[in-house]
Order: structure tokens, then sequence, then C-alpha cells
């Protein structure tokens, strides 16, 4: 519900509460104003009444019945009834000192008119005389004059103006606290708002408005939480386009400096050539050895010119030469390599491969380079030293070899898990950060797919699925 809503229909609600409340109060002073005057009329009647019989009557009149009736009738305003010859004599009166006193008859008026002697001490409001004549068939025999106090009527209107005032006092006050109680209900989350939109602007990106209610408030937490995704989402992109620019100038100075590497490789390998036709001949008994070594240092160079065309060749695709290759094959043929420095770091190379394990579909030089990069990084992962162990299967209901490489190193970070397979990422002190870019990117050529998982201070496993050979 809309808050414009809200408001109108709790505006509506207190008016008609406040009609409702004042026009039951209305109908009680009206039912009590009826029957006081009811009541009043009653013994009005009865006072004329008393007054035309000691008039019409022929014995002697006694005053005393009008005064003791009078103590009855005070409590209903009738403060004095006189009893009036034609001639305008008081012959009867509740107040015997009024008795013999006389009346001008042209100013007695008939009916109920306000009286000419002023209100009592005693009384708050100005009395009335009801005159009225008496007529015995067409003689008229005097009059009866009644005063009349209107107390109880205005009693009855007092009461009544203190209890509207009451009601309209405690609608007001309830109101009062329902706009109270409605100024923090809103107000509250406008707050919440305002602290939320004041972080956002101070970039603080993780603030989340809550929607708390369906009306222009949960409206505008939405709209907030919206433009909240909208800024990480621009953030992330502007970061994004920071790294690509980052990455773009990196990947061009790296390309400049591996071009300059290819050429004393290139003359490392002719000179190891020149060395093996002019040396080998003459070096007797030790020929075999010196071929040896030879062979593994053009080999290195080998290597070290593949790696550095693949680096110059990072950002273009890579020309796979598939081979059928058994797994076990290109362990061996990576182990020599890296065994001096895993005895050296006290590091020992488990396997855990079935002997039913099919060969392998892919390129033999670029899987040893990948083979290379995990055993070198869990290497690097333990300074003192522990167990390598790599493990394989087959998957047959996917069609997926799955290789495994675990360690028991010092783990990596949960923050640095997304950034292990960035290009020039690393949190080595010695590193470019293209290791496990590059073997990410060799596994996705071959159709698979690269996977790590690591407890800091347990060690870290990487997983490779790659896809079976088809047939």
């Amino acid at each position: 519900m809309k808050l414009n809503t809200k408001l109108v229909m709790i505006m509506l609600s207190m008016l008609i509460i406040a009609m409702l409340i004042l026009f039951v109060l209305n109908q009680f002073s009206q039912n009590d104003l009826v029957q006081e005057i009811q009541e009043s009329s009653t013994v009005v009647s009865k006072a004329i009444q008393l007054s035309v019989e000691d008039l019409t009557s022929e014995t002697d009149v006694e005053s005393s019945r009008l005064k003791e009736y009078l103590q009855q009738a005070r409590n209903k305003g009738i403060s004095q009834i006189n009893i009036i010859n034609n001639e305008g004599e008081i012959i009867n009166s509740s107040d015997p000192d009024q008795v013999g006193k006389k009346r001008e008859i042209k100013k007695l008026e008939k009916g109920l008119k306000a009286s000419h002697r002023g209100a009592d001490s005693v009384s708050s409001l100005k009395p009335y005389d009801l005159v009225v004549p008496v007529i015995v068939g067409d003689e008229q025999l005097g009059y009866v004059q009644v005063n009349i106090l209107l107390d109880n009527i205005r009693d009855i209107q007092h009461a009544n103006f203190v209890r509207r005032l009451v009601a309209t006092s405690l609608v007001f006050v309830i109101g009062m606290f329902l706009t109270i109680f409605l100024a923090r209900k809103y107000t509250s989350p406008i707050h919440r708002l305002a602290t939320g939109v004041k972080d956002v602007s101070e970039g603080d990106l993780s603030v989340t408005f809550d929607v708390q209610s369906g009306d222009e408030i949960g409206e505008l937490a939405e709209n907030l939480n919206e433009m909240v995704e909208k800024l990480k989402e621009k953030e992330q992109l502007e970061k994004r386009l920071y790294e690509a620019e980052h990455l773009s100038k990196v990947g061009q100075l790296a390309s400049g400096i591996a071009h300059e590497i290819r050429n004393p490789l290139n003359y490392i390998s002719l000179a190891i050539d020149h060395l093996k036709s002019e040396l080998l001949p003459v070096c007797g008994v030790r020929g075999a050895e010196m071929e040896s070594i030879a062979d593994n240092i053009k080999e290195e160079v080998r290597k070290a010119n593949y790696m550095v065309l693949n680096f110059m060749n990072y950002g273009r695709p890579l020309k796979l030469r598939l081979q059928q290759v058994s797994y076990p094959d290109l362990i061996d043929k990576a182990m020599p390599l890296l065994q001096g420095k895993l005895e050296e770091n006290h590091i020992e190379v488990q396997r855990e491969i079935p002997d039913s394990l099919p060969p392998m579909l892919v390129d033999p030089e670029l899987m040893r380079n990948c083979l290379c990069n995990f055993i070198t990084n869990a290497a690097q992962a333990m300074p003192e030293g522990g167990h390598i162990t790599l493990g394989a299967h087959l998957d047959p209901e996917a069609g997926m070899f799955v290789l495994t490489f675990r360690d028991q190193g010092v783990g990596i970070e949960p923050q640095d898990l997304e950034k292990v397979f960035q290009p020039y990422f690393t949190t080595k002190e010695a590193g470019i950060g293209l290791g496990l870019a590059i073997t990410e990117r060799i596994i996705k050529e071959h159709g698979g797919g690269l996977e790590v998982h690591s407890l800091r201070g347990e060690g870290t496993t990487f997983t490779v699925r790659l896809p079976m050979a088809k047939g």
C-alpha cells in the first residue's frame, strides 16, 4: 500500500472516529436534556395545579403548602411560586414575605419571559418568569407566576461540553501519539536509507538496503539496491578494463623481452651443435658422457625456446599436435628435468595411477609443460619438504580422464583462489605469474577443464579433466 494512501486512510479513520464519538455524546446529551425538560415540565405543571387550586378555593389559602412543594421543586429549578389576583396583589406565595405585595398587571407578560429581578447570588443563570392566567369558565380569576432557574439545563449542557471536550482531546492525543508512531516508523527507514546512501557515496558497495514494505520507501530501497548493483557492475568493468590495459602493456613489454631472449637461445643451440661436432671425436672414453650432457643442454634450450614461443603467442590460438600418449610415459619424460630440484628440497613424488589407464590423445610437449608447472608449483609450496601425489583415473560416464596433483604445502588464501589462473598474478617473489595461466589455456584448448581446491595449512589439489579420444 502506498504511503499517501496510508496517510489518507489514517486521517479519514481519525475523522470518522471523532465524528462517531461526538455523535454518540450528542445523542446522550439530547436524551438527558429531553428528560430534564420533561421532569421540569411536570414540576411546573404540578406547581400551576396547586396554585390554581389555591386561587379557586373558597376556603382560606394555606401558603405553607406552596412552601413545602417548593422545597421539593427547587431541584428542578423552581425558585418561587406566586398567586396573583386580578388587581395585581399577591394573595399567596411560597415566600411569605411576598404576600400582600403588588404587581402591575400591565407588566405581567404571559408565557415564559426573562425575569426583571436579576439572578440570585447562588445561581449563575438568568431567571425566567412563567406567567399563566387562571380562567374558570369566562371569568379570569388571576395569575400564577412561577420563577424558574435553568441551572439543571445549564449543568446538562456544561456536562455535555466537558464530555465533548474530553472526547475531542482524547482523539487529539491518540492522533498525536499515532502521528509520532508513524513519524518514527517512516523516518527510521529513511534515516537508514540516508546512512546507506552516504556509505555508498563514500565507496562502500557492500551496502544492501532492506525492503521491509511495499510503499514508496520499499520502492526506494529496491531502486537503491539496483543502483548499488549497477555501481558494482560498473566498478567490475572499470577494474577489468584497467587490468586489460595493464596486461596489454605488460604483455607488450614481455613479448619484446621474450623476443630478445630467443636470439641467445638460438646461439646456444648452434654452439652446442658445433661443440658436439668438434669436441666429441677427441673426448675418447668420455665421449658418451659429454654427448649426454650436450643433448640435455640442447633439450633444455629447446624447451626454453618453446616456452618463450608460447609466451609470445599467449594471445594467439595454440596449434595442438595431438598424439596417443600414455600418461605414465609423460610423467617419466618430465621427471628427469625436475628430479634434481625435488631431491634437493626433500620432496618425494608418489603415483596413484592404475595400470589399466588407456592412452590419452594430447599434445605431448604441451602436456609435459603442464606437468612441470603443477609439480614445480607444488614443490615451491613445500619449502620444508613433503609428498606430491599424482593421481589419475577414468570417468567412463562423463568420458573424461581425471588427473589430480595434490601437495602438502601451505595452501592458497581464499581470496586468491579465483585469481590463480589470471595472467601475471603471482604470490611468489620470483615469477611472472604465467605458469598456471598458460596451463589452464593448454587444458582448455584440449577441451578439458581445470579446478583448484585448497585449505590454508593443509595443502592444495589441482584437478584436470581431459576428454577421452573418440573410439
